[in-house]
């Protein structure tokens, strides 16, 4: 299980994904997970959970995806990487059940 938290103070975002399992990111209806940020496209980009790694893929997002600083098409997430959409900032985290 992989989960994604805002960094805000209050932690206010938090999205889980299933290994197995590949979700969508963006401000749109047609995201599985909807973000209410600056700068994030209508569907901004595509997770898909692995045993190892969480997989992201920019979807043709105006203002691009982070990871840790270094804009990507396609990357991979470990545990405590942090992922940058827009002006809304992610860390990353693996929990095991």
């Amino acid at each position: 299980m992989w989960i994604l938290r805002s960094s805000e103070a209050d932690g206010s975002l938090t999205f889980r994904l299933p290994n197995g399992t590949s979700r969508t990111m963006g401000r749109g209806p047609r995201a599985d997970f909807i973000v209410e940020a600056a700068l994030v496209s209508r569907v901004h980009c595509r997770f898909t959970g692995g045993n190892e790694t969480l997989d992201v893929e920019d979807l043709s997002s105006t203002n691009g995806v982070f990871i840790n600083d270094a804009r990507v098409e396609k990357g991979h997430l470990t545990n405590g990487d942090r992922l940058r959409i827009g002006r809304l900032e992610l860390s990353v985290e693996q929990v095991s059940h």
